[in-house]
């Protein structure tokens, strides 16, 4: 006969039973078809009279003595009463803690599990089942995915499941556990597809036509879940609904030259031009409250940040130019920005930067990636390696992501000024990018859009051509500029268009036809 085994059988922790990988080796079964062994008389008629006496002396004297008990067995015997104390010494917690009034304490332990770890959880037992139910365990574990990951955030705002979530409105209620036991798989459904969208190509593709009267081109763009503000080769800022794709009716005009740059949070948009000026807009009223004349030559980029906190200060913008300088500005208020430092080393024209509290990072049409100190303005170190001029760089943490006018994309370690990766597949000049935990992507001067696999071009091993996890081309023009999130990349153009790619409103394909693609057209006059 062999032993019998249980087999991934939901358990009680009280059960005697020990795990030996995935298998469940049943001690009282094991006990059961061995013989019993026959006890000695001697053993019978001593028994008695040793327990009497053990049972007699304090819990201490109990202990020492049998200590010296197991002192003086062998090793084989250990491992029988090893055997016997294990399960002896088990307590299934999770069901002792309701019996004594700690509900609480039961689900908030239980509330770290992962998804896995809660189904696993469900199977142990009834009582177990009954704190998670109760406990509305799935219920927090989806609302501690909203709280700490953007792609849930998002799908909950867009998906419209997030009403469900955290505190009722007064007068509501929320469903019961059995609700969100049953969402959990369908956002992790949701979740693969929309990754599947990104992997395959397939998108929803909504098209603004600028139609800019004078010259064409939209150079610069950023966009929230409400509007698109876009700087364009005819000196203006135009900004377009994002549920309609109309543009508004507000035009911000004032630069004489074309915008090249812009950047806005919940108050200002602040604006760079060939003309060489910056200039700062009330994001409401459109109205221009200031003009930053320093640059003698046009603003190629800029950065800002007023939650950035730097020597008391309410913020810090850096501005560069093709003039080869680097401006870095106090923000006390959008009226009152102030010049602290000019930084000057680039050799040519200074095309972008970026930075947070610890580097301001600088790219130039000299080849090189600068690393400034962002406290003291001080320089830290150069990046060498791109064969011709710099268009456009993303950094942070420790990443910097670059493109050139070398067709190429390079991975950098700002710490140690190390290139991690060399990406290769754009024709001509890289002229922007951008990254995320997972992706990076670039758009050209051959009007491609190409999305590449962050993860894998971080692993030295991982094959140049798998990077590369897809080619989006709709653009007849240059690209100029695109921002992306978990779900959409948005992008202009030389073609004077913006183009919307939606990768979680996508229709499936159809047989015997290329990835969905569906079309919304939008032309502003």
């Amino acid at each position: 006969m062999g032993t019998p085994m249980l087999v991934d059988q939901p358990q009680s922790p009280l059960s005697s039973q020990t795990m030996v990988g995935t298998t469940q080796l049943d001690l009282t079964l094991l006990e059961q078809a061995q013989p019993r062994r026959e006890p000695s008389q001697k053993y019978l008629k001593e028994r008695e009279i040793c327990m009497d006496y053990f049972s007699g002396w304090t819990e201490q004297d109990q202990i020492e003595f049998v200590e010296e008990l197991l002192v003086s067995m062998h090793h084989h015997q250990h491992g029988t009463v090893n055997a016997f104390l294990k399960p002896m010494l088990q307590r299934d917690f999770i069901s002792l803690l309701p019996k004594k009034g700690l509900d609480h304490v039961a689900e908030n332990i239980l509330s770290f599990l992962d998804a896995r770890s809660l189904c696993a959880a469900e199977l142990v037992s009834k009582e177990w089942l009954r704190v998670i139910s109760e406990g509305m365990l799935w219920k927090k574990l989806i609302e501690r995915k909203v709280n700490t990951d953007s792609l849930w955030k998002g799908l909950a705002d867009r998906r419209g499941w997030v009403q469900y979530l955290f505190k009722p409105k007064p007068g509501e209620s929320h469903p019961s556990h059995s609700f969100y036991r049953r969402l959990y798989p369908s956002i992790i459904k949701d979740i693969d597809a929309i990754e599947d969208n990104w992997r395959c190509g397939k998108h929803n593709l909504q098209r603004i036509n600028c139609r800019s009267e004078n010259s064409k081109g939209v150079y610069c763009l950023q966009y929230d879940d409400h509007k698109i503000v876009s700087g364009l080769r005819d000196n203006t800022i135009k900004m377009w609904d994002r549920q309609t794709l109309q543009q508004h009716q507000r035009v911000l005009t004032g630069h004489t030259g074309s915008v090249l740059c812009l950047q806005y949070d919940e108050k200002v948009i602040i604006s760079g031009s060939s003309d060489s000026t910056v200039r700062v807009w009330d994001v409401e009223s459109g109205e221009m409250v200031n003009t930053l004349i320093h640059h003698c030559e046009a603003v190629l980029h800029l950065s800002f940040n007023f939650k950035f906190c730097n020597d008391n200060k309410l913020g810090m913008m850096v501005t560069c130019s093709k003039d080869r300088s680097i401006a870095v500005w106090d923000m006390v208020s959008p009226t009152e920005i102030n010049l602290r430092r000019v930084l000057v080393g680039h050799r040519a024209a200074v095309n972008v930067v970026d930075f947070d509290d610890k580097y301001i990072v600088s790219a130039s049409g000299d080849r090189t990636i600068k690393v400034w100190s962002t406290s003291s303005c001080e320089f830290v170190r150069t990046l060498n390696g791109h064969k011709r001029g710099i268009a456009c760089l993303q950094y942070h943490d420790r990443l910097v992501v670059s493109g050139s006018s070398d067709n190429t994309i390079r991975l950098w370690d700002i710490e140690c000024g190390a290139c991690l990766r060399t990406l290769e597949g754009h024709e001509e000049l890289v002229r922007c990018i951008r990254f995320d935990s997972k992706r990076i992507v670039s758009g050209a001067y051959d009007g491609k859009i190409k999305v590449w696999d962050l993860q894998a071009a971080m692993d030295p091993r991982a094959p140049a051509g798998t990077l590369c996890i897809r080619t989006l081309v709709e653009h007849s023009g240059r690209v100029f500029r695109l921002q992306f999130d978990e779900f959409q990349i948005v992008s202009s153009s030389h073609d004077d268009t913006i183009l919307i790619w939606d990768f979680l409103n996508c229709n499936p394909p159809e047989s015997n036809k290329s990835p969905s693609r569906t079309y919304t057209y939008v032309s502003n006059f």
